[in-house]
């Protein structure tokens, strides 16, 4: 029938659109690493692009699907940035082998994500605003304690690094970072920390663990922020505590607003549009920190969810949640909203029916 092969060439291609995507993506990578297929200020945008998806995405995770607010994300890059570039400055110095660099990356990564779970532990014993407020105060504290550490440069700041942020690498990482934070959100974990924000308390009496779901989210983004970080500090060969205040943080949040809260296609197109567009301001000089705010203003007046919303390109969905799509066109619930059945298997579609008629 044609409605059954319109489904499965729907199914089949949603499944193959993101692999494809992502191989296309690394081989141009190193193509462009074998030949120089761009040229280096090309090369630096489409890197800053990457880093910021990974950015942009992470903090999605914690800001959009789980519905808190986190304004210290700025903190975990600089952990990131900080610990890697400390260990291939003092501990790997010199010539550091390109097989290092994902370690050494990954290490920065998970001391973030290890200062994210001690945040998270004391963020979450309560509900309310306190996430925001325990981030900000941790970006302050983070901050002055960069600029009183002799060994990492103090308030001068940390240079030596090698320029190891290549556009291979950075690729590497962001298709990483996507297709982690794609399937823990379409999983049963990710059903549950939808729950969350839509209510809390509805969802922990369906049975979800609710603070270790939203403990680890949290460690998740704080992981890909520390990596954010490591990659940004190669990037540049040159950090201080200044590059980590509360703009670096607003600048991501930015970006996840202008892209959509709850969506990663939005992620991608709010961390694009934002590089594109800071890229394009740079002659206006200071101004442009005053377009960028103005055009947030905007979006959130005529669409306060964002450009994607809680939309979701079909490539981005994997093939189990587009063939639940395709068999469910009639539900007016909204992309991302979580079902009974998906957060506890064990309770079957007809625990919840209305009773038969006599």
């Amino acid at each position: 029938m044609p409605s059954l092969r319109h489904l499965a060439t729907s199914i089949a291609g949603s499944r193959r659109a993101l692999p494809t995507l992502a191989a296309a993506a690394f081989a141009v990578a190193l193509l462009h690493e074998r030949t120089g297929l761009f040229n280096g200020y090309a090369e630096f945008v489409l890197i800053t692009a990457g880093i910021n998806i990974i950015l942009c995405a992470s903090l999605n995770l914690v800001n959009g699907y789980m519905g808190e607010f986190s304004v210290g994300h700025a903190g975990f890059m600089a952990a990131g940035a900080y610990v890697a570039g400390l260990l291939t400055v003092k501990v790997l110095p010199g010539s550091t082998p390109a097989w290092a660099f994902p370690l050494v990356v990954t290490f920065g990564g998970a001391v973030a994500a290890a200062i994210g779970f001690l945040l998270a532990l004391l963020s979450f014993k309560t509900r309310g605003d306190y996430l925001a407020i325990i981030t900000l105060a941790f970006l302050m504290i983070m901050k002055s304690a960069l600029e009183n550490m002799p060994f990492a440069g103090g308030p001068h700041g940390l240079s030596g690094m090698g320029r190891l942020t290549t556009l291979p690498q950075t690729a590497g990482w962001t298709i990483l970072a996507l297709w982690v934070i794609r399937n823990l959100v379409y999983s049963k974990f990710g059903r549950a920390i939808v729950a969350i924000r839509e209510d809390e308390l509805a969802a922990g009496a369906m049975g979800v663990r609710t603070r270790e779901a939203k403990i680890l989210a949290f460690v998740v983004s704080s992981f890909f922020g520390g990596v954010g970080g490591a990659l940004f500090a190669h990037q540049l060969q040159f950090i201080n505590p200044a590059t980590f205040d509360i703009m670096r943080s607003t600048g991501i949040l930015v970006m996840v607003y202008i892209g959509g809260v709850g969506s990663l296609t939005g992620s991608v197109l709010g961390a694009v549009l934002v590089t594109v567009l800071t890229q394009l301001l740079q002659p206006l000089g200071t101004w442009h920190a005053v377009v960028m705010p103005l055009t947030l203003v905007f979006l959130m007046l005529f669409r306060p969810r964002g450009l994607m919303g809680l939309r979701e390109c079909a490539w981005f969905l994997p093939a189990r949640e587009a063939l639940r799509r395709e068999r469910e066109p009639h539900r007016e619930a909204p992309p991302g909203s979580a079902r009974l059945q998906d957060i506890r298997p064990d309770v079957t579609a007809s625990a919840g029916s209305p009773p038969r008629q006599p």
